[in-house]
């Protein structure tokens, strides 16, 4: 081969290099996962997730790459977070709450997008339907209604002296309210006196304990928030050290070496949420997906 020939050949294989690059890329998939707590709370359920879609056959790195947006707990922030993703034209959004599957759906109608719902995805305005969802969204709820109010009845049986009960809620989550009427009202039921503490952080946290002791709580009840769950370790410890009977939303906090819990298990949901992320990327299309 001559040496111009070489060159033009060499030249014009260069050209496609980045091109090539660029198509390989393309064929794998990118998951945005927005997630409203940090990067070192709730490993087990990051866990959890990946293994839901190692068996729809993806595992990161390998076939597919995943774009973490964390909110650090500040809920304010999940619009530009998931508005990122939108402009990254990743494949899928994964939202690990409500309010970050609000924000996702917010900025988006076309990109899927996979949740970990609550107790009443529809009432939330998440999904038109468990059934049908329609649109772009679907996921993972608990079903039924929120089960704060329950525990509180459960609470009361487990420790029967208890005549004053505290509440811990995140005033973050859209509901915080509806769940903190609720929970009174099953208090006034039961003629328990009942004090909402609201945090939204580690040191709100560590005030609501404070109140706990200065109110002579005699027993706790703590909501179930993404962020909350995230501070079982800080929760569960608080509890102990002020030999307070507590009751949590979750099988984790139980795991964690908490009293009680009184609902699902954080890690079968995350999983689910892998699977069907999984199936989406597969084909299948979120409408086609009850929640």
């Amino acid at each position: 081969m001559r040496r111009r020939e070489f060159i033009t050949l060499l030249g014009g294989a260069a050209a496609t290099w980045p091109l090539t690059a660029r198509a390989q890329h393309k064929t794998i998939p990118v998951i945005g996962y927005l997630n409203t707590g940090s990067p070192d709370t709730n490993p087990p359920l990051l866990a959890a997730f990946r293994q839901g879609l190692s068996e729809t056959g993806y595992v990161e790195g390998q076939n597919l790459a995943i774009e973490n947006r964390w909110a650090e707990g500040h809920y304010d922030r999940l619009p530009a977070l998931a508005a990122e993703l939108v402009g990254r034209k990743v494949d899928l959004i994964v939202a690990s709450s409500p309010p970050s599957a609000l924000a996702a759906k917010s900025a988006t109608s076309t990109i899927p997008i996979v949740f970990r719902g609550g107790a009443d995805p529809v009432g939330d305005g998440l999904v038109a339907s468990l059934a049908r969802p329609r649109d772009n969204l679907t996921g993972v709820g608990f079903g039924g209604a929120d089960l704060t109010a329950k525990r509180l009845e459960l609470l009361s049986e487990l420790v029967p002296r208890a005549r004053v009960i505290a509440l811990l809620v995140n005033p973050n989550v859209s509901n915080a309210e509806r769940v903190i009427e609720d929970v009174q009202e099953a208090a006034r039921a039961k003629g328990l006196q009942l004090h909402a503490l609201k945090a939204g952080s580690e040191s709100e946290i560590d005030a609501a304990f404070a109140s706990v002791v200065q109110l002579h709580a005699d027993a706790l009840v703590v909501g179930a928030d993404t962020f909350l769950s995230g501070q079982r370790e800080q929760l569960v410890a608080l509890a102990s050290r002020h030999a307070v009977p507590a009751i949590y939303a979750w099988r984790e906090f139980a795991a964690s070496g908490g009293l009680i819990s009184y609902g699902a298990s954080l890690a079968a949901a995350f999983r689910l949420v892998g699977t069907y992320a999984g199936k989406i990327l597969k084909g299948a299309k979120p409408s086609d997906l009850p929640v």
